[in-house]
């Protein structure tokens, strides 16, 4: 089987396509990021050529790295999707496009005291908690709504939608039935926060079944990561 990267692209796009008519939505409302964790930005540029522009990175140094490396290609729009810490707001606000994991309020202050003068407002996802585990990353259900309006609050901030990663040890189709919902609670709030940043390889089907916008997706179009010490 020819295992290049267009090909694995292709693949899951293709996939993607499937799952779309399955569960009766187009495709084209759906956007595939690719994560990049631990490639080389190299990679980056062979994906857009490729004709791939959204891009995912889990950490704010390789984030800031490969976004630098990357800075001649102008329509690329990076996703930070990893856990924040406030003391790199400012480096996370410069280089990406959308925060897809505020969490708390101290990080939502965090990220718009690093605006700048003249920034455009920074795009984020309050990111939901789907376990009993406090120390997973997410806002418990029960504070969403207090966040939400906490961000919506934070005037160089605009509120997108939500974002969770189904736990290992539930049925994904449940937890992503429970994230549409709270989606459906944070529109009640935003009506213009519609995006679902949910799913990734192995759960994208499910996600997209209960309305996933936009799903991160890694090693499946990338390649094995490389090893990292």
């Amino acid at each position: 089987m020819d295992d290049t990267l267009a090909t694995r692209l292709a693949s899951i796009d293709e996939r993607i396509a499937d799952a779309a008519r399955a569960a009766g939505r187009d495709a084209a409302g759906i956007t595939r990021i690719v994560v990049t964790k631990f490639h080389p930005a190299s990679l980056v540029r062979e994906l857009h050529a490729l004709g791939v522009r959204e891009m995912g990175e889990n950490r704010q140094q390789e984030l800031t790295t490969k976004r630098d490396a990357t800075s001649n290609l102008g329509d690329l729009v990076w996703h930070f999707i990893g856990q924040a810490q406030t003391n790199k707001a400012r480096a996370i606000r410069d280089a990406a496009s959308a925060v897809h994991t505020v969490d708390r309020t101290r990080l939502a202050d965090a990220l718009q005291r690093a605006a700048g003068e003249g920034d455009p407002a920074l795009d984020v996802l309050v990111q939901i908690n789907l376990t009993e585990d406090p120390g997973r990353g997410g806002v418990a259900p029960s504070e969403l709504e207090t966040l939400v309006e906490h961000v919506l609050g934070c005037d160089t901030l605009r509120l997108r939608g939500v974002m969770a990663v189904a736990p290992l040890d539930e049925d994904p189709a449940a937890a992503f039935a429970r994230v549409a919902d709270y989606a459906a609670r944070v529109r009640r709030l935003e009506p213009a926060a519609s995006w679902i940043s949910a799913g990734m390889t192995g759960d994208f089907a499910e996600a997209i079944a209960s309305g996933a916008t936009h799903l991160r997706i890694g090693s499946a179009i990338t390649g094995p990561r490389p090893l990292h010490g």
